[in-house]
Order: structure tokens, then sequence, then C-alpha cells
């Protein structure tokens, strides 16, 4: 049976529910979630939604800096490539076992960039320096699953 793909605000909110559930039991990006930033998952969730509506099926939902969290978490435990590699590693995992189709690779395909620019702008405002490239190969490696971290 095929799967479906992404089409609405609810199939989204169901599959955030999944990965966050994996990204805050996940050895390395969990206590980013649960210790440092201590997020409250309830509360989070519409705001994270309104970004993933926005960015996939072109609503204008959110409106806001996705970078500031993340940067201030950086502040509190640097980021790492291999933090941005786990969690699009679970994202697609999370989206390869539900969904399938255009709206679901353009899904993947955006958590790809977002980890890219992310590091990259952490990067540069928090260390002053750049990826030098890293972040794109070892997203792909963590992904895949061949890279251990």
């Amino acid at each position: 049976m095929a799967l479906p793909d992404i089409t609405s605000r609810t199939d989204l909110e169901q599959a955030l529910r999944l990965f966050y559930r994996a990204a805050f039991a996940d050895p390395l990006i969990g206590p980013h979630f649960t210790e440092i930033a201590r997020l409250d998952l309830e509360a989070h969730l519409p705001r994270i939604t309104d970004f993933w509506e926005s960015a996939l099926l072109r609503t204008a939902s959110y409106r806001g800096n996705a970078l500031a969290p993340h940067a201030a978490l950086h502040a509190a435990a640097p980021l790492t490539a291999a933090h941005f590699g786990r969690w699009v590693q679970l994202w697609r995992a999370t989206l390869d076992g539900r969904h399938a189709g255009p709206v679901t690779e353009r899904a993947k395909a955006q958590s790809q960039r977002i980890a890219v620019a992310m590091l990259r702008r952490l990067g540069e405002e928090g260390t002053g320096g750049g990826t030098g490239g890293f972040v794109p190969l070892s997203a792909v490696r963590l992904a895949s699953g061949s890279a251990a971290v």
C-alpha cells in the first residue's frame, strides 16, 4: 500500500509529534531539547507546525525568526554538524515511515537546507568560522545511517 503525501496541517502535526518523540529520546540531540531548552512540546508544536506548513503547503502561518531560538540554544550548548545531521536523519526517518510524494520529498530536502543554513549562520555568529562544506556531507552520512556519532 502506497503511503500518502503530506497534504495538511494535521499530517504535519502528527509527523512532528512522532519526530519530537524520537528527538527527545535520542542520546545525541535529546538533551538539547529536554535539559538545555527544556522544550514544552505542547507550547512549541503550533509554532513549528506553522513553520513547516508555511514552507511546504505555502501558507503564511509562520511569522517568526527560526534562527533566534537556535542561536540562544547554541550559546548555551554548541550545536554541531553531528547534531544537525541527527536532526535531519530523524526527520527523514519520521517522514519515510508515514508519507511519500513530492511534498514529503520537499520536506526532506528542506530539512537538509535548514541544517546547512543554521550551522553556517551559527558558526559565523558563534565561532567566527564557516562550515567549510562539512555539514552537507555529515548530514547525508547521518541521514543514510553510515556515520557513527
